[in-house]
């Protein structure tokens, strides 16, 4: 594999033709942490500062709040129509500029500019989705049993909503909560990942110019985040909670939404298996291995994270995949020569070192990679293990990274036992010439989502979430506007 050496980024931030606020951006307005404070966001492909964004206390987060309960009536009162033509808006701004957001977003992340070239159109379908979905909020009318009354449901807003969003996708993680929160009524906070500020704080000043009134949409970037989640969640005014991060997380904000009954969607952690069965076209089978495994540099959620491969495939299936990988070139995200960027910190490419050399200590092979990147940035080589033992380490957690430990399988019903044994169960992956076989494989997996014959399963227009211990709710199609209302029963007679 061919690698790039990383050059300073900070100067092509400064030359964005994008407004990127790097205050708190609170009713309308960006403005600094109340007691002055802030935070360096980071190059991944070099370590070099790229800005100072102000780090919001408690206070500015409460300061959020107050703007937007100031902000509900209002929003929740205007017509689906003039919602609908705000969030059209802002997808048409988002696409004229996607170059600029998708530079940011790998300036700020790392992952290679063709990955976050992907990202902003994927994020900005999110607006223009649930731009449709606004005027398609619909309730029920229908006769009691009885026959004694009608029995009339309408969905209203839930009311101010606390939205905490991950790293690994900055932008099409805040439109996937942004989108359906104004197309239900409702106003918000969000909080964006401290490693990735700048393209949550661009995307509201690019929602403020399609038209969301100030203090609808809010974003306060903080290194105080347990501090402000807990406050929030105690505050009386906010009513929703939707996050996406850590199952770790996900469990110590579920305990504290618990104790004022806050309504909590959680998209959290994955542990992805992807069966290649007896009878898979390897071509296909290869090819999306490469996308689920190593779309964003293999930090997220829905990556391919424990290959099972049926035995008489198996070798062909390694070899093929290792010199996919090789064939990779590892370098910053903004040079138009790279597959591969940076991870996003050092801690993220330690974890994945430490779960490679696990592995290989308990008897796996490296096929490709297998090494850190010398150097400057969070660089670490595309790798296939085989001869992975079915307990091992690494199939116990999310890799974050760009790493396939391939394990071997004799039947479909022991594939099938493998890939259930995880306590998550976001997403899976299924290949298979034999259709039938494939249907009946992914029914039996215990996931939320399953990608047959396809490597890519996030849609808007779809419901994203998982079973288990990978969360609660549903994002994206009709289902995530409904995680935002409330459905009122009114029984009436007439």
């Amino acid at each position: 594999m061919t690698t790039i050496t990383p050059a300073s980024a900070a100067s092509s931030f400064e030359a964005l033709s994008l407004t990127v606020p790097t205050g708190l951006w609170i009713d309308g307005a960006s403005r600094p942490a109340s007691d002055g404070s802030s935070f360096g966001v980071l190059d991944p492909a070099s370590g070099d500062v790229l800005a100072e964004v102000a780090s919001a206390s408690v206070d500015d987060a409460l300061a959020a709040v107050d703007a937007a309960a100031a902000a509900a009536v209002g929003w929740a009162a205007v017509a689906p129509r003039q919602k609908a033509e705000i969030l059209r808006r802002a997808f048409e701004l988002m696409i004229e500029r996607q170059d600029d957001l998708a530079r940011l977003i790998t300036l700020e992340n790392g992952k290679a500019l063709t990955d976050a070239r992907s990202e902003v159109v994927y994020a900005a379908e999110f607006f223009r989705w649930y731009s449709e979905e606004a005027v398609r909020i619909q309730g029920t009318v229908e006769t009691a049993p009885s026959g004694a009354n009608r029995i009339v449901v309408v969905h209203q807003p839930v009311g101010v909503a606390l939205l905490i969003t991950p790293w690994n996708f900055p932008a099409a993680m805040a439109t996937r909560k942004i989108g359906p929160a104004l197309a239900a009524g409702c106003t918000m906070v969000l909080k964006p990942a401290s490693e990735t500020p700048l393209t949550a704080l661009a995307l509201v000043a690019i929602l403020e110019e399609a038209g969301v009134p100030a203090g609808v949409v809010n974003v306060i970037p903080s290194k105080r985040s347990g501090a402000i989640s807990s406050t929030l969640l105690a505050d009386g005014r906010v009513r929703k909670i939707s996050f996406t991060g850590s199952t770790e997380v996900g469990r110590v904000l579920l305990e504290l939404s618990a104790k004022t009954v806050v309504n909590a969607s959680m998209e959290l952690g994955g542990n992805a298996p992807f069966l290649v069965l007896e009878s898979a076209n390897l071509d296909d089978a290869v090819a999306g291995a490469m996308v689920a495994k190593l779309r964003n540099g293999g930090e997220a959620c829905t990556a391919a994270n424990r290959f099972f491969v049926h035995r008489s495939v198996a070798q062909e299936f390694s070899e093929r995949l290792a010199a996919a990988m090789r064939s990779l070139v590892v370098g910053p995200g903004l040079d138009a020569a790279t597959n591969i960027g940076p991870l996003v910190n050092e801690e993220t490419r330690s974890k994945v070192a430490s779960l490679v050399e696990g592995a290989v200590g308990e008897g796996a092979q490296v096929l490709v990679g297998g090494r850190s990147v010398a150097g400057a940035g969070y660089f670490y080589e595309p790798t296939v293990l085989v001869g992975v033992a079915a307990g091992s380490a690494i199939l116990g957690e999310e890799i974050f990274g760009p790493v396939a430990p391939i394990v071997v399988f004799d039947d479909v019903a022991e594939a099938i036992r493998l890939a259930n044994s995880t306590e998550y169960g976001l997403v899976s992956y299924v290949y298979a010439a034999d259709l039938a076989e494939g249907l009946r494989v992914s029914e039996a997996l215990e996931s939320g989502m399953v990608g047959l014959n396809r490597a890519v399963v996030s849609d808007p227009a779809a419901p994203f979430g998982g079973v288990k211990q990978s969360g609660l709710g549903r994002e994206g199609g009709h289902e995530g506007v409904l995680d935002y209302m409330e459905s009122k029963y009114i029984a009436v007679s007439w």
